[in-house]
Parts: structure tokens; sequence; C-alpha cells
């Protein structure tokens, strides 16, 4: 599903976020990536989901080599992989169920279409009953579970999440760990960048470790998953 072939992403003055990183997930695994603030997590992420490119090296995904997707091609890319963020990135000035529902119209889905998925996905989330409720009025948790409704809503094979559970305690980390493993269970791919290694160690998925833009230790996947 994801593969990067010796890739570098060099900043202006040098600085490199990874250097010659080789990895592979397969379609349909839950896999974490770890490592301390500024290992490269976040960056690896962000070449995943186009919003930035490799200097060197090259990212394949579902089987396109994204240094091959044109600019304007984006958009149409971007509508496979669901992106769920630390900070929600939500929009205050429209209720929860017009923030799930924007993919969708940006998409240019039709209002019928896009009621029925935007509704099925907070169904998914157990925020159904709140769809016209302003995220302010929510808890970190709930505006979480928003989020996550509007990264799925479009039936995406891949999520990517950056952090999802930095804001949360651990009972809330706990429960949006568990809607991500629903969605693995029907073949969803995932790919999670997280310093909380103790609720990590708890799920037992693959983990791949970044240090200092290198990999650091690619990890087993485990047996059986260990959830609580």
């Amino acid at each position: 599903m994801i593969r990067f072939e010796n890739v570098t992403r060099r900043f202006p003055g040098g600085q490199e976020a990874l250097s010659g990183l080789s990895l592979n997930i397969d379609a349909g695994e839950m896999v974490f990536v770890t490592g301390h603030s500024g290992a490269g997590k976040s960056t690896l992420l962000k070449l995943v989901a186009l919003i930035d490119r490799p200097t060197g090296g090259q990212v394949i995904v579902d089987g396109q080599n994204t240094a091959r997707v044109k600019r304007r091609r984006i958009p149409a890319y971007r509508r496979q992989i669901g992106m769920v963020f630390q900070d929600h990135k939500l929009l205050y000035d429209r209720p929860v169920f017009d923030n799930v529902g924007l993919p969708l119209i940006i998409a240019g889905a039709g209002p019928r279409e896009t009621g029925r998925r935007v509704r099925a996905a907070l169904e998914q989330v157990g925020l159904l009953q709140k769809e016209k409720r302003n995220p302010e009025t929510l808890s970190a948790g709930e505006q979480q579970r928003v989020g996550i409704a509007r990264a799925i809503v479009t039936r995406p094979k891949l999520l990517i999440a950056d952090e999802p559970t930095g804001n949360l305690d651990p009972d809330l980390s706990l429960e949006v760990m568990r809607i991500f493993r629903r969605f693995n269970e029907v073949g969803v791919t995932l790919m999670i960048a997280s310093h909380d290694i103790g609720l990590i160690d708890r799920l037992g998925c693959r983990r791949i470790e970044l240090e200092e833009g290198r990999l650091a230790a690619p990890g087993d996947p485990a047996e059986e998953p260990a959830w609580p």
C-alpha cells in the first residue's frame, strides 16, 4: 500500500527531516510511527498525503508514484486518503454536519448523497445525535471524533493520523484507538504517528520508530492485538 524507497526530505539550510528512509506498509495494516519530537514523523505523513514532496527517493502509495502526481491532480489523489489531526482543524462557524460533509461537497457530491454519507460516518463515531451542534460545544474527545468522521466520510482506502490522541486523556485516547481499530477490521489501512508508547504497546500493532529521520527499529506485528 505504501512504499518509501531511499526517501530524503531536505529543507533550506541543509537540515534533513528524513534521510535515506526505506519502508513498506501492506494494505490492511495498522501501523504506528513513533520517535521523539523532530524525528520525522509528521514529515513522513505529509509525504504520503502529498502535503509535501521528497527531495530524493520515491514515495509509492497504492501503486502510484507521488512524484508523477501533477499539482492539479492532488485533490483527486487525496480523496483516497483520510487525514486526522491533533488539533482537529474543525470550522467553528458551522455545525458538525457541515464539518463532516465538507470533503464530499468539495468533491461535488449532491445533497442527498452527502446527507446519507455524513450521517453514516457520524453513526460510526457515535455522534449521530449531535450533527446540528457547533463543534465548540463538544468535548475534546467528541471534537476528535468529528475529525475522524470527516476523514472517513469519503470511504478512503488509507487513513493517516498525526498525534490524534496528543490532547486527550488516557481513556479518551483508548476510545479513539478503538474507533481506528474498527476501521482497520473492515480493510482500511492506518498509519498513525504517536508518541504514546504505553498505549501503542497495549494495542499490539507494528511500530515503525524514527530517529533523526532514519529508521531506528521497524518492529514486528504482534500475533494478536493485546486489547485491554
